[in-house]
């Protein structure tokens, strides 16, 4: 199997991850493996192959990451509320962890949702209101 197939693979396997757990961050470092596959395809050794899939997937994330603190609070006065979702607004979930990208699973109305935290200041875990809903994200604030 050539250097190049395993990049590929690799790519694939954060791609898959990715799909399963919705972190952003990975797509990022497919990005990477899939800068080393071209490396590999390109006849450079493995230790270029390496650097650049760091450099790349390393980077990206670092961009991505800077992209989203630049971002800051989200606006939620424009979201739409209406209908079945404006019954949710001001209910209380508990939320016990926030992963690194800003964002939560809450366990809530019987099923596991995505949760964004809106604020200014850095998410810590405890009782939270649902702020808004954006598309099938709860958006929350700390009380």
């Amino acid at each position: 199997m050539s250097e190049s197939t395993l990049w590929w693979i690799v790519a694939g396997f954060f791609v898959s991850l990715e799909l399963l757990t919705g972190t952003f961050y990975l797509l990022m470092l497919a990005l990477g493996a899939l800068g080393a596959g071209l490396a590999a395809l390109a006849g450079l050794d493995q230790s270029t192959q390496i650097v650049v899939a760091a450099l790349l997937g390393g980077g990206a994330v670092y961009v991505w990451h800077r992209r989203l603190l630049r971002r800051g609070a989200l606006d939620t006065e424009g979201y739409a509320t209406t209908g079945l979702g404006s019954i949710d607004v001001g209910e209380r979930v508990q939320v016990k962890t926030w992963d690194n990208d800003g964002t939560a699973r809450v366990h809530y109305r019987g099923s596991e949702w995505m949760a964004r935290f809106h604020g200014t200041h850095v998410p810590t875990a405890g009782l939270h209101r649902i702020k808004a809903i954006e598309s099938n994200y709860l958006v929350l604030e700390r009380l």
